[in-house]
């Protein structure tokens, strides 16, 4: 019984070994097809060789560094830089042999580039110095580091610029309302004391014109008299006329 336990075991021992040689076999020959193509340039078809490669085995390092490079080939940055997130996660292994650590350098001096392309030029800045830092030698990612180091200034500059720009021109809008605020108001002032004199005026004219209706009767009345004593002169002339005859 314990003969045939012992037999299970190793089979079963064996077949699992089977299945993890020919797992790493089947991901090492869709790698190195990848390599193959990628060196022709043939991107795309690179990029599913590695594909094939990282179905046999997710976690494959070199599977998931090579998808990355053939996706940064191709100008597919977005999924590319994911591809190199994965890799960068395991950086503390990577840097223990000399060729993790060369290609650990690598992949930030490609995130770098991919944050030049999308113009974000600090978080570019700082992927080449993590570059530098694991490989200090490489002259390119040095002249991408002052390239980006200059754009970097270039596009504060011009922030601030923009930004001294609008204040200027919402402070030339503030004075500008506030011009018209007044002007308004003035207007509105004027408008008002037009309407206060108005009646005034019409009071006076009033005035004016009950001065002249009471003057024109006065002398109307005047007249009147006038006439009444004339009248009464001429009869009074009459009677002692009449008298003398």
């Amino acid at each position: 019984m314990k003969y045939m336990q012992k037999t299970i075991i190793y089979i079963s021992a064996l077949v699992f070994c089977s299945g993890t040689i020919f797992a790493q076999k089947a991901e090492r020959k869709n790698v190195r097809e990848g390599n193959k193509l990628y060196q022709n340039e043939k991107y795309t078809e690179a990029e599913i060789a590695y594909r094939k490669s990282l179905d046999v085995n997710p976690r494959s390092v070199e599977g998931t560094y090579d998808l990355g490079n053939s996706l940064y080939k191709q100008k597919k940055y977005d999924e590319a830089a994911e591809q190199y997130q994965l890799i960068a996660g395991q950086g503390e292994k990577m840097v223990e042999t000399p060729e993790g650590k060369d290609r650990l350098a690598q992949l930030y001096h490609n995130v770098g580039n991919i944050f030049m392309q999308k113009k974000d030029y600090g978080k570019s800045v700082e992927s080449y110095k993590q570059s530098l830092r694991l490989n200090p030698k490489d002259d390119e990612t040095r002249y991408n580091l002052a390239l980006a180091q200059k754009l970097l200034q270039d596009q504060q500059n011009e922030d601030q610029s923009q930004d001294q720009q609008n204040q200027d021109k919402q402070e030339n809008k503030d004075q500008k309302d506030d011009q018209q605020q007044q002007q308004q108001q003035k207007q509105d002032d004027n408008k008002q004391n037009k309407t206060q004199e108005q009646p005034q005026q019409n009071e006076q004219m009033s005035k004016d014109n009950a001065q002249q209706m009471l003057d024109a009767f006065l002398q109307d009345e005047k007249d009147t008299q006038e006439k009444v004593k004339k009248a009464q002169m001429q009869q009074q002339q009459r009677r002692k006329t009449d008298k003398e005859w």
